[in-house]
């Protein structure tokens, strides 16, 4: 039996047989550039897989190795010791005595500063220009020394 006749499919037949009658090849100068962009699109991925590969293998092998080597500099240079000075002998040198030391509070020598335990502290002398002797203390701690901050 004879097909009838179909219109949608006689316009696609028609357009198929011209477009085959127009289709030409590319030129070769295009297909050329074409393939040339591929080519060098291809090695700079390759090349920037490379480096990325190289990197973490770089990076993972560092992360694994035991220790970190020295650099040889230290992070602090240390100060160079100063020569000590001799001590300063006096001018009048006190007499040694011979005695063996002796342990009791009544043959020592006080130190400035320092109490035997069980005695009590020994007083200072007024300040000069604290005010007279006999000057009550809340005279001369309740005035404060003069500023040298400039005015404002």
């Amino acid at each position: 039996m004879p097909e009838p006749h179909d219109l949608l499919r006689s316009l696609f037949q028609e357009a198929a047989s011209t477009g085959q009658s127009r289709a030409r090849c590319a030129p070769v100068e295009l297909v050329a550039r074409r393939g040339e962009r591929l080519r060098r699109r291809r090695i700079a991925t390759l090349a920037a897989g490379a480096c990325l590969v190289f990197a973490g293998t770089g990076a993972a092998v560092a992360a694994l190795l035991p220790g970190s080597p020295s650099t040889g500099v230290p992070a602090v240079t240390p100060s160079s010791p100063r020569p000590s000075t001799p001590p300063k002998l006096p001018k009048h040198p006190k007499p040694v005595s011979t005695s063996p030391r002796s342990t009791s509070s009544a043959t020592r020598t006080p130190v400035p500063g320092r109490t035997e335990p069980g005695t009590p502290p020994a007083t200072a002398p007024p300040r000069t220009g604290q005010g007279a002797p006999g000057a009550s203390a809340k005279a001369t701690h309740g005035t404060s020394p003069p500023s040298t901050a400039p005015p404002r």
